[in-house]
């Protein structure tokens, strides 16, 4: 386990900085990663597709995916989600919280306690 956790999100996303907002009330040392001034690499891509799959990395319900051509839409295969992603970062369901040794997507009460969990 690693001593930093790395949140991966937006900054001026509501559920992003109540992650960040969690994390600091319990003293959990953290580090963020801004989508909208920082790249993602192919390689953080390809294995939050490998861990989680495209359907539930990529929000289908936001407003980059509804501007996105249907034609281009295709996240069937791992390698054309990660094309997607990798070309519209803010397709990612955030924020995406790396523990070290796997990730997860979302910060919902599962997230936050398998966060607890995994840093106790």
């Amino acid at each position: 386990m690693t001593d930093t956790v790395t949140v991966f999100g937006l900054n001026n996303c509501d559920t992003c900085r109540a992650a960040r907002k969690w994390l600091d009330g319990r003293g959990i040392a953290y580090r963020f990663h801004d989508f909208a001034s920082e790249s993602i690499d192919a390689a953080t891509v390809e294995a939050w597709l490998g861990e989680h799959g495209a359907e539930t990395l990529i929000n289908r319900r936001s407003r980059t995916w509804r501007e996105i051509p249907e034609a281009e839409r295709d996240i069937s295969d791992p390698s054309a989600a990660a094309v997607l992603v990798l070309a519209n970062p803010k397709l990612v369901k955030r924020p995406v919280i790396d523990l070290g040794g796997r990730s997860l997507v979302g910060f919902g009460a599962d997230a936050r306690a398998e966060i607890e969990a995994a840093l106790a």
